[in-house]
């Protein structure tokens, strides 16, 4: 029998909030623990899949916003350019910046490119964020520190009456993830993960598609996170304070599920007709990040702290089954020196889609993908409507080659307009809790564990969110 909320909160040790986040994995830090008892093995009892729902998120409607008052925490590499991106959009306040460095701070406030934003910087201390937050000129807190930051800065944000855009991963620990559901409930305030890869244009072709019956019942996807980005990971100047190092020295499991995940999750409509059952994770070992930190702590002394550290692996292959039997394979390698790749690869009844290599291709049987003609008329008849209407706009003002843009078009357009948001709280933590839960299962020698059920069993008459554009859809660009 599966253990109560209470009992679960219980099992796992939930802490005090803390900005560091409760470390829910005890002796899972490191990738040569093979535990398969004592303090890892009460996670697998304690995932709780029957939690009662205060109220259901998904397909929520909040109030109208006529203007939206933003309030940006962390402008380092991806925040200052969400400031440029949103200063394009009608119905846009931006009100603040917060940066614990103020030459950053001062740096996104440069990047905006249209009047009637005066930003206040918030740049005192590391705690000037909640003055932001307990402020009444904000409706929206965007969030893109550092991961183990993005669930308390939500957290705090909502509890303070603001909606949340929050960066991948939107949590760290299955506990957190929890707190972020419960606090959506309770607040009604949306809690909307950043996933960008969910606004690129061959996702948003292919999950029409999906939408309009074309792979008829789909039986398997693919995604992944395939990113050689090793030496900005030891780069003092690109991730301040080596954040992304201290991660991938402390957990070996997949840190960055949610590029591959959740495009794949939308198509096969998970958390809306579906869900993840359980998952079993297996990862190589590390042959690039010690090796390096090794070289680099010859010349820097600042690095023979990592010498000895054992590194999450190159590789972590994950596989997800869900509910109604079908599967989700997940890859993460960040070390390797291979082409970037998502996989992107959906396999229905009726035809299969795979994006990587580039360009994206579809096929109706074994024998051969469309040819080029053949693309040009499915994209014809399956474009979505949102695409049509400011997919060359969204290349124009960039951003991942357009794919970022594009998601923070759709979010305010949502706020505006009252229509319900494409990525709710229960994606954000659904997407968010495979990383622990694959550390889980790496530390036990690839054991099964369950996915929690974070709808509370809502998933079942949930419905998917309409991508037609069918209302709304009024916010205009200057450019």
């Amino acid at each position: 029998m599966k253990s109560n909320r209470r009992d679960f909160l219980k099992l796992t040790g939930a802490a005090g909030l803390g900005l560091a986040g409760a470390n829910l994995l005890p002796g899972c830090n490191t990738a040569q623990n093979q535990a398969t008892d004592g303090n890892l093995s009460h996670i697998k009892q304690a995932v709780d899949k029957s939690r009662t729902q205060h109220f259901n998120m998904c397909g929520y409607r909040a109030p109208k916003i006529d203007q939206v008052r933003i309030g940006f925490i962390g402008v380092g590499n991806r925040g200052s350019a969400a400031v440029e991106r949103m200063s394009y959009l009608d119905g846009v306040a931006i009100n603040g910046i917060c940066d614990v460095r103020p030459e950053q701070a001062d740096g996104a406030k440069e990047r905006i490119k249209s009047p009637g934003h005066n930003p206040t910087l918030y740049t005192e201390n590391a705690e000037s964020w909640k003055q932001m937050c307990d402020s009444d000129e904000y409706d929206l807190i965007y969030i893109c520190t550092p991961w183990e930051l993005h669930a308390p800065m939500a957290l705090y944000a909502m509890e303070n009456g603001k909606h949340v855009a929050v960066e991948i991963p939107a949590a760290t620990t299955v506990d957190d993830c929890w707190r972020l559901v419960e606090t959506s409930e309770k607040t009604k305030k949306h809690c909307v993960i950043l996933e960008n890869c969910c606004y690129d244009f061959f996702e948003l072709l292919t999950l029409n598609m999906v939408r309009q019956g074309f792979f008829g019942e789909l039986i398997h996807a693919e995604g992944a996170y395939i990113h050689d980005i090793l030496h900005s990971i030891f780069s003092k100047e690109m991730r301040y304070d080596l954040w992304r190092l201290k991660e991938n020295a402390a957990k070996n499991g997949n840190l960055y599920p949610t590029h591959g995940l959740g495009p794949v999750a939308q198509a096969m409509d998970i958390n809306r007709g579906d869900q993840m059952d359980y998952l079993v994770s297996m990862a190589s070992n590390d042959f690039m990040m010690n090796p390096l930190a090794k070289e680099l702590a010859a010349e820097d002394a600042s690095y023979k702290e990592y010498i000895d550290k054992p590194f999450r692996g190159n590789m972590n292959t994950s596989i997800i089954r869900t509910s109604k039997g079908r599967t989700i394979m997940l890859q993460h390698d960040v070390t390797s020196p291979r082409p970037y790749s998502r996989i992107h690869l959906l396999s229905g009844t009726k035809a299969t889609a795979r994006k990587y290599p580039l360009p994206g291709r579809i096929a109706t049987g074994h024998e051969r993908w469309f040819t080029e003609e053949e693309m040009k008329s499915v994209e014809k008849q399956y474009t979505p409507s949102i695409v049509m209407k400011i997919g060359d706009l969204a290349k124009q003002v960039g951003g991942h080659g357009g794919m970022d843009f594009m998601m923070d078009w759709r979010l305010i357009d949502c706020l505006r307009n009252g229509l319900p948001v494409d990525m709710d709280v229960y994606d954000a933590a659904a997407w968010s809790v495979i990383s622990p839960l694959t550390e889980w299962s790496v530390a036990n020698r690839s054991g099964a564990i369950d996915i929690p059920d974070f709808t509370g069993g809502s998933w079942k008459t949930n419905k998917p969110v309409d991508i037609s554009l069918s209302e709304g859809a009024n916010t205009g660009v200057r450019i």
